[in-house]
């Protein structure tokens, strides 16, 4: 069985949402977490973990959309559903809007109090923001590099502070060297995967909508670059995300 951890279903796909669910199960993609962005799809996200054994989720608010309320989002009584098993996606994005820099930080750092509050592991999203993200991401915190790309000095930071790096659909593009060189140097009991869906399409699937059911091709590039086999990879991975969301049931 391969887990999906962090997959958009809260999005539109052409077919539905029946329909990736289906092609999931029909490639051994048993598992969904699907994480939110946008504040305004945590009851959809909510409302498809609620509804499907085998879809749970994140919730948290993207950099994005900072400035949001994270006391009328991220309530107690979100938090404390039996479907969402960490926080996420939240962190920081210089890439476009680096003049927001101040007011993401402070959502960044209400939704990580949250976090601990609750006792929850957090999903990162960083970009452009190594530094920032390296400095508030220290202390009583556990969680996944969501789609890592960073560098291979963010990934030896957070590998001292015990977070886990998710492989996306990215590891498998041809001009990715430099992102797989840092995953055969990240030990494989602290890699999950994803596919970021409905984004970033694996090889060979580049071009189309991306869906839960091509993380197995992300799996296999994997499995080629920690020389495992994928069967034994595949277990790996189940254990690996059952350490990072202990909250998952499988």
């Amino acid at each position: 069985m391969f887990i999906d951890t962090h997959c958009h279903l809260t999005d539109k796909y052409t077919d539905g949402l029946e329909s990736v669910i289906n092609n999931a199960a029909n490639t051994g993609v048993n598992i969904m977490i699907c994480p939110t962005a946008d504040p305004a799809d945590i009851p959809h996200a909510l409302q498809i973990a609620n509804t499907n054994d085998n879809i749970f989720c994140t919730i948290g608010i993207h950099p994005e959309y900072a400035p949001a309320d994270t006391t009328k989002y991220l309530t107690d009584e979100v938090l404390q559903n039996p479907r969402v098993v960490g926080v996420g996606e939240i962190g920081l994005d210089y890439h476009y809007s680096p003049e927001t820099r101040d007011i993401q930080i402070r959502l960044f750092e209400q939704q990580l109090e949250i976090a601990k509050k609750h006792s929850l592991p957090v999903a990162i999203h960083t970009r452009d923001a190594e530094s920032d993200t390296a400095a508030i991401l220290k202390g009583d915190i556990s969680g996944v590099m969501h789609c890592f790309t960073s560098s291979w000095d963010l990934a030896k930071t957070m590998l001292d502070r015990g977070f886990f790096f998710s492989a996306s659909g990215i590891l498998t593009f041809k001009n990715s060297a430099e992102i797989r060189e840092t995953f055969s140097k990240i030990p494989v009991d602290r890699i999950v995967i994803e596919t970021d869906a409905p984004y970033c399409a694996p090889v060979p699937h580049r071009g189309k909508t991306c869906e839960p059911y091509m993380v197995v091709e992300t799996a296999r590039v994997l499995a080629q670059i920690k020389n495992i086999e994928l069967d034994k990879l595949e277990e790996i991975l189940m254990q690996n995300t059952k350490a990072l969301y202990p909250k998952i049931e499988f």
